[in-house]
Protein backbone atom coordinates (compact mmCIF):
# COMPACT_ATOMS: atom_id res chain seq x y z
CA UNK A 1 0.00 0.00 0.00
CA UNK A 2 2.59 2.66 1.16
CA UNK A 3 6.56 2.20 -0.43
CA UNK A 4 9.29 1.88 2.14
CA UNK A 5 12.36 4.01 1.59
CA UNK A 6 15.88 3.06 3.22
CA UNK A 7 18.27 5.83 3.10
CA UNK A 8 20.84 5.20 5.41
CA UNK A 9 24.57 5.06 4.43
CA UNK A 10 23.68 5.81 1.01
CA UNK A 11 24.76 9.81 -0.37
CA UNK A 12 22.44 9.82 -3.50
CA UNK A 13 18.68 8.41 -3.65
CA UNK A 14 16.50 8.29 -6.86
CA UNK A 15 13.99 7.06 -4.49
CA UNK A 16 13.98 10.17 -3.18
CA UNK A 17 13.66 12.41 -5.96
CA UNK A 18 11.25 10.63 -7.35
CA UNK A 19 8.76 11.26 -4.62
CA UNK A 20 9.88 15.12 -4.75
CA UNK A 21 8.39 14.88 -8.02
CA UNK A 22 5.69 13.09 -7.93
CA UNK A 23 3.42 15.42 -6.78
CA UNK A 24 4.29 18.31 -9.32
CA UNK A 25 1.42 19.16 -11.09
CA UNK A 26 1.35 17.65 -14.87
CA UNK A 27 0.10 20.23 -17.15
CA UNK A 28 -0.52 18.33 -20.17
CA UNK A 29 -2.65 19.34 -22.67
CA UNK A 30 -4.77 21.25 -20.29
CA UNK A 31 -2.66 24.36 -21.34
CA UNK A 32 -4.82 25.20 -24.49
CA UNK A 33 -8.70 23.83 -23.32
CA UNK A 34 -7.87 26.28 -20.31
CA UNK A 35 -6.55 28.62 -22.85
CA UNK A 36 -9.42 29.06 -24.83
CA UNK A 37 -11.65 29.09 -21.73
CA UNK A 38 -9.89 32.36 -21.08
CA UNK A 39 -10.07 33.71 -24.17
CA UNK A 40 -14.06 33.49 -24.81
CA UNK A 41 -14.66 34.97 -21.64
CA UNK A 42 -12.34 37.71 -21.81
CA UNK A 43 -13.92 38.21 -25.25
CA UNK A 44 -17.36 37.42 -24.82
CA UNK A 45 -17.97 38.05 -21.23
CA UNK A 46 -21.63 36.84 -19.88
CA UNK A 47 -22.42 34.87 -22.55
CA UNK A 48 -19.00 32.33 -22.33
CA UNK A 49 -19.37 31.92 -18.61
CA UNK A 50 -23.16 30.87 -18.63
CA UNK A 51 -22.66 28.27 -21.65
CA UNK A 52 -19.29 26.93 -19.89
CA UNK A 53 -21.69 26.89 -16.83
CA UNK A 54 -24.22 24.48 -19.02
CA UNK A 55 -21.24 22.50 -20.10
CA UNK A 56 -19.21 21.55 -17.07
CA UNK A 57 -21.90 21.98 -14.02
CA UNK A 58 -24.66 20.92 -15.95
CA UNK A 59 -26.74 23.93 -14.44
CA UNK A 60 -28.78 26.58 -16.23
CA UNK A 61 -28.20 30.11 -15.10
CA UNK A 62 -28.50 33.50 -17.04
CA UNK A 63 -27.10 37.50 -15.62
CA UNK A 64 -30.00 37.65 -14.30
CA UNK A 65 -29.13 34.84 -11.75
CA UNK A 66 -25.44 34.59 -11.79
CA UNK A 67 -25.28 36.99 -8.61
CA UNK A 68 -26.17 35.25 -5.56
CA UNK A 69 -29.03 36.98 -3.66
CA UNK A 70 -28.76 38.47 -0.04
CA UNK A 71 -32.20 36.33 0.59
CA UNK A 72 -30.55 33.29 -0.98
CA UNK A 73 -26.96 33.76 1.40
CA UNK A 74 -29.78 34.43 4.48
CA UNK A 75 -31.63 31.33 3.56
CA UNK A 76 -28.64 28.91 3.90
CA UNK A 77 -28.47 29.73 7.70
CA UNK A 78 -31.71 27.34 8.02
CA UNK A 79 -29.73 24.69 6.15
CA UNK A 80 -26.47 24.01 8.35
CA UNK A 81 -26.55 22.84 11.52
CA UNK A 82 -26.47 25.37 14.30
CA UNK A 83 -22.99 24.26 15.73
CA UNK A 84 -21.39 24.15 12.59
CA UNK A 85 -21.92 28.11 12.53
CA UNK A 86 -20.60 28.17 15.56
CA UNK A 87 -17.99 26.33 14.98
CA UNK A 88 -17.76 29.03 11.70
CA UNK A 89 -17.86 31.89 14.21
CA UNK A 90 -14.96 30.76 16.35
CA UNK A 91 -12.80 29.81 13.80
CA UNK A 92 -12.88 33.28 12.11
CA UNK A 93 -12.55 34.57 15.57
CA UNK A 94 -9.48 32.88 15.91
CA UNK A 95 -7.93 33.44 12.36
CA UNK A 96 -9.05 37.04 12.45
CA UNK A 97 -6.87 37.39 15.42
CA UNK A 98 -3.59 35.41 14.22
CA UNK A 99 -3.58 38.23 11.08
CA UNK A 100 -4.25 40.90 12.85
CA UNK A 101 -0.64 40.62 14.44
CA UNK A 102 0.69 40.45 10.42
CA UNK A 103 -0.66 44.55 9.77
CA UNK A 104 2.15 46.89 9.10
CA UNK A 105 1.76 50.75 9.03
CA UNK A 106 3.51 53.28 6.31
CA UNK A 107 6.70 54.99 7.24
CA UNK A 108 9.07 57.76 6.66
CA UNK A 109 12.53 59.51 7.67
CA UNK A 110 13.75 62.48 7.55
CA UNK A 111 17.21 63.22 7.23
CA UNK A 112 19.06 66.59 8.58
CA UNK A 113 19.15 68.26 4.38
CA UNK A 114 14.87 67.84 4.58
CA UNK A 115 15.25 64.67 2.35
CA UNK A 116 12.04 62.82 3.36
CA UNK A 117 11.64 58.97 2.56
CA UNK A 118 9.23 56.77 3.41
CA UNK A 119 6.97 53.66 1.75
CA UNK A 120 3.02 53.73 1.81
CA UNK A 121 1.01 51.00 2.45
CA UNK A 122 -2.29 50.84 0.77
CA UNK A 123 -4.78 47.56 0.77
CA UNK A 124 -6.26 46.91 -2.80
CA UNK A 125 -9.35 47.99 -3.58
CA UNK A 126 -11.14 44.41 -5.27
CA UNK A 127 -10.08 40.65 -3.92
CA UNK A 128 -11.95 37.93 -6.00
CA UNK A 129 -12.02 34.42 -4.34
CA UNK A 130 -12.56 31.41 -5.80
CA UNK A 131 -13.58 28.27 -4.01
CA UNK A 132 -13.97 24.63 -5.12
CA UNK A 133 -17.40 22.87 -4.93
CA UNK A 134 -17.33 19.29 -6.00
CA UNK A 135 -16.92 15.98 -3.41
CA UNK A 136 -15.19 18.21 -0.58
CA UNK A 137 -16.88 21.71 -0.51
CA UNK A 138 -14.29 24.00 1.77
CA UNK A 139 -16.44 26.48 3.72
CA UNK A 140 -12.71 26.64 5.81
CA UNK A 141 -11.37 28.14 2.68
CA UNK A 142 -13.67 31.25 2.50
CA UNK A 143 -12.74 31.80 5.74
CA UNK A 144 -8.87 31.59 4.80
CA UNK A 145 -8.77 33.72 1.88
CA UNK A 146 -11.39 36.34 2.51
CA UNK A 147 -10.27 36.89 6.52
CA UNK A 148 -7.26 38.29 5.53
CA UNK A 149 -7.81 40.67 2.97
CA UNK A 150 -10.32 41.86 5.08
CA UNK A 151 -7.65 42.59 8.23
CA UNK A 152 -6.07 44.16 5.17
CA UNK A 153 -8.59 46.86 4.52
CA UNK A 154 -9.79 45.71 1.35
CA UNK A 155 -13.17 47.28 0.35
CA UNK A 156 -14.80 44.51 -2.23
CA UNK A 157 -14.38 41.14 -1.83
CA UNK A 158 -16.19 39.06 -4.86
CA UNK A 159 -16.55 34.61 -4.47
CA UNK A 160 -16.80 32.72 -7.12
CA UNK A 161 -18.35 29.19 -6.61
CA UNK A 162 -19.68 26.34 -8.88
CA UNK A 163 -23.37 25.79 -8.65
CA UNK A 164 -24.85 22.37 -8.24
CA UNK A 165 -27.01 20.94 -11.41
CA UNK A 166 -30.05 23.00 -10.40
CA UNK A 167 -27.95 26.07 -9.60
CA UNK A 168 -27.92 26.03 -6.16
CA UNK A 169 -24.64 26.55 -3.99
CA UNK A 170 -23.49 24.51 -0.59
CA UNK A 171 -25.31 26.23 1.67
CA UNK A 172 -22.00 26.12 4.37
CA UNK A 173 -19.96 27.70 1.99
CA UNK A 174 -22.64 30.77 1.48
CA UNK A 175 -22.48 30.91 5.50
CA UNK A 176 -19.00 31.50 5.71
CA UNK A 177 -19.20 33.94 2.55
CA UNK A 178 -21.34 35.77 4.99
CA UNK A 179 -19.56 35.24 8.32
CA UNK A 180 -16.13 36.93 6.63
CA UNK A 181 -17.75 39.51 4.93
CA UNK A 182 -17.67 38.42 1.29
CA UNK A 183 -19.52 41.48 -0.60
CA UNK A 184 -20.67 39.66 -3.97
CA UNK A 185 -21.08 36.06 -4.38
CA UNK A 186 -21.66 34.37 -8.34
CA UNK A 187 -22.40 30.72 -9.02
CA UNK A 188 -19.82 30.49 -11.06
CA UNK A 189 -16.53 27.95 -11.27
CA UNK A 190 -14.09 26.45 -13.11
CA UNK A 191 -11.32 28.15 -15.35
CA UNK A 192 -14.41 30.73 -16.34
CA UNK A 193 -14.63 31.91 -12.94
CA UNK A 194 -10.88 33.02 -13.08
CA UNK A 195 -11.20 34.30 -16.85
CA UNK A 196 -14.71 36.23 -15.49
CA UNK A 197 -12.52 37.94 -12.31
CA UNK A 198 -9.56 38.80 -13.86
CA UNK A 199 -11.27 40.59 -17.00
CA UNK A 200 -14.59 41.34 -15.44
CA UNK A 201 -17.93 40.26 -17.65
CA UNK A 202 -21.07 42.16 -17.81
CA UNK A 203 -22.16 41.04 -14.25
CA UNK A 204 -19.20 39.95 -12.28
CA UNK A 205 -16.94 42.74 -11.71
CA UNK A 206 -12.55 42.39 -12.47
CA UNK A 207 -10.60 42.25 -9.67
CA UNK A 208 -6.83 43.57 -8.75
CA UNK A 209 -6.19 39.70 -7.07
CA UNK A 210 -7.41 36.28 -7.18
CA UNK A 211 -6.90 33.95 -4.02
CA UNK A 212 -8.42 30.34 -3.96
CA UNK A 213 -7.84 26.38 -4.35
CA UNK A 214 -8.73 24.59 -7.46
CA UNK A 215 -8.32 21.40 -9.81
CA UNK A 216 -5.73 21.62 -12.15
CA UNK A 217 -8.11 23.62 -14.83
CA UNK A 218 -8.52 26.05 -12.00
CA UNK A 219 -4.95 26.69 -11.38
CA UNK A 220 -3.95 26.68 -15.12
CA UNK A 221 -6.51 29.85 -15.39
CA UNK A 222 -4.46 31.59 -12.83
CA UNK A 223 -1.69 31.30 -14.47
CA UNK A 224 -2.65 32.36 -17.32
CA UNK A 225 -4.24 35.37 -16.09
CA UNK A 226 -1.55 36.27 -14.03
CA UNK A 227 0.10 39.95 -14.82
CA UNK A 228 -3.83 41.09 -15.62
CA UNK A 229 -4.11 40.69 -11.91
CA UNK A 230 -2.30 39.43 -9.24
CA UNK A 231 -2.60 35.52 -7.62
CA UNK A 232 -1.61 34.42 -4.54
CA UNK A 233 0.60 31.32 -5.69
CA UNK A 234 0.72 28.32 -8.50
CA UNK A 235 -0.66 25.48 -6.45
CA UNK A 236 -0.09 21.85 -6.19
CA UNK A 237 -1.65 18.74 -4.84
CA UNK A 238 -2.06 18.84 -0.58
CA UNK A 239 1.17 17.58 1.01
CA UNK A 240 2.28 16.46 4.92
CA UNK A 241 6.15 15.52 5.74
CA UNK A 242 6.12 14.11 9.70
CA UNK A 243 9.61 13.34 11.24
CA UNK A 244 8.86 11.16 13.63
CA UNK A 245 11.29 9.88 16.38
CA UNK A 246 10.28 6.85 19.05
CA UNK A 247 8.45 9.37 20.91
CA UNK A 248 5.95 9.58 18.40
CA UNK A 249 2.06 7.54 18.68
CA UNK A 250 1.70 5.52 15.77
CA UNK A 251 -1.99 5.58 15.74
CA UNK A 252 -1.51 9.90 16.07
CA UNK A 253 0.86 9.77 13.16
CA UNK A 254 -0.71 7.18 10.78
CA UNK A 255 -3.88 9.49 11.11
CA UNK A 256 -2.07 13.04 9.91
CA UNK A 257 -0.83 10.75 6.95
CA UNK A 258 -4.16 9.92 5.96
CA UNK A 259 -5.55 13.03 6.48
CA UNK A 260 -3.79 14.61 3.92
CA UNK A 261 -3.27 11.35 1.25
CA UNK A 262 -7.23 11.80 1.32
CA UNK A 263 -7.30 15.09 -0.41
CA UNK A 264 -6.22 13.79 -3.78
CA UNK A 265 -5.07 11.19 -6.00
CA UNK A 266 -1.81 13.14 -5.83
CA UNK A 267 -1.30 14.05 -2.78
CA UNK A 268 1.50 13.19 -0.79
CA UNK A 269 1.96 12.14 3.02
CA UNK A 270 5.99 11.31 4.24
CA UNK A 271 6.79 9.66 7.40
CA UNK A 272 10.54 10.69 8.00
CA UNK A 273 12.16 8.89 10.61
CA UNK A 274 15.25 6.70 12.01
CA UNK A 275 12.84 4.23 14.13
CA UNK A 276 12.37 1.22 12.07
CA UNK A 277 10.12 -0.09 14.91
CA UNK A 278 7.80 3.20 14.65
CA UNK A 279 7.64 2.58 10.67
CA UNK A 280 6.60 -0.96 11.02
CA UNK A 281 3.91 0.29 13.75
CA UNK A 282 2.63 3.46 11.08
CA UNK A 283 2.38 0.77 8.23
CA UNK A 284 0.34 -1.36 9.79
CA UNK A 285 -1.78 1.98 11.52
CA UNK A 286 -2.10 3.12 8.21
CA UNK A 287 -3.99 -0.44 7.10
CA UNK A 288 -5.82 -0.53 9.93
CA UNK A 289 -7.04 3.02 9.95
CA UNK A 290 -7.87 2.95 5.88
CA UNK A 291 -10.39 0.38 6.43
CA UNK A 292 -13.12 2.31 8.45
CA UNK A 293 -12.61 5.84 6.26
CA UNK A 294 -14.40 6.78 3.20
CA UNK A 295 -13.18 8.30 -0.17
CA UNK A 296 -11.10 4.64 -0.36
CA UNK A 297 -10.31 4.79 -4.02
CA UNK A 298 -8.94 8.24 -3.17
CA UNK A 299 -6.64 6.91 -0.64
CA UNK A 300 -5.02 3.80 -2.17
CA UNK A 301 -4.18 5.34 -5.11
CA UNK A 302 -2.48 8.55 -3.24
CA UNK A 303 -0.97 6.00 -0.35
CA UNK A 304 0.46 4.14 -3.64
CA UNK A 305 2.05 6.70 -5.99
CA UNK A 306 3.02 9.62 -3.77
CA UNK A 307 3.32 8.49 -0.28
CA UNK A 308 6.03 7.16 1.99
CA UNK A 309 7.73 6.23 4.91
CA UNK A 310 11.65 7.24 4.50
CA UNK A 311 14.27 5.73 7.09
CA UNK A 312 17.22 7.39 8.38
CA UNK A 313 20.08 7.57 10.12
CA UNK A 314 19.34 9.96 12.78
CA UNK A 315 17.27 12.91 13.81
CA UNK A 316 19.56 15.45 11.88
CA UNK A 317 19.71 13.54 8.56
CA UNK A 318 15.74 13.58 9.24
CA UNK A 319 15.44 17.01 9.34
CA UNK A 320 18.02 17.66 6.03
CA UNK A 321 15.13 15.17 3.95
CA UNK A 322 12.07 17.50 5.02
CA UNK A 323 14.22 20.06 4.42
CA UNK A 324 14.66 18.76 0.97
CA UNK A 325 11.47 17.97 -0.14
CA UNK A 326 9.98 21.75 1.65
CA UNK A 327 6.67 20.39 2.50
CA UNK A 328 3.29 22.40 2.54
CA UNK A 329 2.58 20.96 5.81
CA UNK A 330 5.78 19.68 8.62
CA UNK A 331 4.77 18.11 11.85
CA UNK A 332 7.38 17.53 14.61
CA UNK A 333 6.57 14.74 15.99
CA UNK A 334 9.79 14.47 18.01
CA UNK A 335 10.35 14.45 21.67
CA UNK A 336 12.18 18.29 21.83
CA UNK A 337 10.24 19.93 19.33
CA UNK A 338 11.19 22.96 19.89
CA UNK A 339 15.18 22.43 19.84
CA UNK A 340 14.80 21.25 16.27
CA UNK A 341 13.01 24.61 15.16
CA UNK A 342 15.79 26.08 14.56
CA UNK A 343 17.19 23.65 12.12
CA UNK A 344 13.99 24.43 9.63
CA UNK A 345 14.89 26.02 6.95
CA UNK A 346 11.52 24.64 4.14
CA UNK A 347 7.71 24.33 5.49
CA UNK A 348 4.85 26.34 4.46
CA UNK A 349 3.42 25.24 8.68
CA UNK A 350 5.30 23.73 10.80
CA UNK A 351 3.50 21.96 13.61
CA UNK A 352 5.49 20.86 17.05
CA UNK A 353 4.63 18.03 18.99
CA UNK A 354 2.47 14.64 19.58
CA UNK A 355 -0.80 16.91 19.98
CA UNK A 356 -0.36 19.58 16.86
CA UNK A 357 -2.43 17.68 14.46
CA UNK A 358 -2.18 18.99 10.96
CA UNK A 359 -6.25 19.56 10.75
CA UNK A 360 -5.63 22.09 13.13
CA UNK A 361 -4.42 24.41 11.08
CA UNK A 362 -6.93 23.55 8.09
CA UNK A 363 -9.65 24.47 10.07
CA UNK A 364 -9.16 26.28 13.19
CA UNK A 365 -5.76 27.51 15.16
CA UNK A 366 -5.68 31.09 13.40
CA UNK A 367 -2.47 30.59 10.98
CA UNK A 368 -3.56 30.66 7.26
CA UNK A 369 -4.34 27.00 5.53
CA UNK A 370 -3.13 28.13 2.20
CA UNK A 371 0.38 27.19 2.09
CA UNK A 372 2.90 26.95 -0.73
CA UNK A 373 3.00 23.30 -1.79
CA UNK A 374 5.02 20.62 -4.30
CA UNK A 375 8.36 21.88 -2.71
CA UNK A 376 7.86 25.53 -3.22
CA UNK A 377 8.00 26.51 0.53
CA UNK A 378 11.49 26.96 -0.53
CA UNK A 379 10.44 30.19 -2.23
CA UNK A 380 6.29 30.66 -0.83
CA UNK A 381 4.72 31.64 2.37
CA UNK A 382 1.52 31.61 3.61
CA UNK A 383 -1.34 33.51 2.44
CA UNK A 384 -0.93 36.05 4.22
CA UNK A 385 -2.35 39.75 5.32
CA UNK A 386 0.63 41.34 3.28
CA UNK A 387 -0.40 39.81 0.19
CA UNK A 388 -3.41 41.99 -0.12
CA UNK A 389 -1.21 45.12 0.21
CA UNK A 390 0.23 47.31 -1.92
CA UNK A 391 3.87 49.12 -1.29
CA UNK A 392 4.60 52.80 -2.86
CA UNK A 393 7.76 54.18 -2.36
CA UNK A 394 7.91 58.13 -0.75
CA UNK A 395 10.62 60.24 -2.16
CA UNK A 396 10.82 64.07 -1.52
CA UNK A 397 14.30 66.37 -1.54
CA UNK A 398 14.83 69.81 -0.99
CA UNK A 399 17.32 72.02 -3.03
CA UNK A 400 19.50 71.44 -0.17
CA UNK A 401 19.47 67.66 -0.44
CA UNK A 402 19.41 67.55 -3.92
CA UNK A 403 22.61 69.34 -4.26
CA UNK A 404 24.49 67.48 -1.75
CA UNK A 405 24.10 64.12 -4.36
CA UNK A 406 23.60 66.01 -7.73
CA UNK A 407 27.39 65.45 -8.88
CA UNK A 408 27.16 61.70 -7.98
CA UNK A 409 23.72 61.03 -9.89
CA UNK A 410 24.98 62.91 -12.88
CA UNK A 411 27.76 60.49 -13.03
CA UNK A 412 25.96 57.50 -12.76
CA UNK A 413 23.61 58.61 -15.39
CA UNK A 414 26.08 59.42 -18.09
CA UNK A 415 28.11 56.28 -17.44
CA UNK A 416 24.83 54.65 -18.73
CA UNK A 417 24.74 56.82 -21.78
CA UNK A 418 21.24 58.41 -20.23
CA UNK A 419 22.60 62.15 -21.19
CA UNK A 420 18.98 62.87 -20.55
CA UNK A 421 18.67 61.84 -17.00
CA UNK A 422 21.64 63.67 -16.14
CA UNK A 423 20.25 66.76 -17.97
CA UNK A 424 16.79 66.54 -15.73
CA UNK A 425 19.71 67.17 -12.34
CA UNK A 426 21.33 69.38 -14.07
CA UNK A 427 19.32 72.03 -15.33
CA UNK A 428 18.14 72.32 -11.34
CA UNK A 429 21.52 74.05 -10.67
CA UNK A 430 21.72 76.57 -13.98
CA UNK A 431 21.61 80.08 -13.35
Amino acid sequence: MIKVIDIRNVRENNSIRNLLSKSQMELGDVMKSVTDIVNNVKLNGDKAVCEYTVMFDKAEITSDIMRVSDREIDDSYGKVDKGLVEVIRKAKNNIESFHARQKEKSWFSTESDGVILGQLYRPLETVGVYVPGGTAPLPSSVLMNVLPAKVAGVEKIVMCTPPGKDGALNPAILVAAKEAGVNEVYRVGGAQAIAAMAFGTGTIPKVDKIVGPGNIYVNMAKRIVFGYCDIDMFAGPSDITVVADETANPVFVAADMLSQAEHDVLSSSVLVTASEKLAAEVLKEIERQFAYLDRKEILEKSLADCCAIVITDGLEESIDVANAIAPEHLELCIEEPFNALGSIKNAGAIFLGHYASEPLGDYFAGPNHVLPTSGTARFFSPLNVGEFIKKSSVISYTRKGLENVKDDVILFAEAEGLTAHANAIKVRFEK
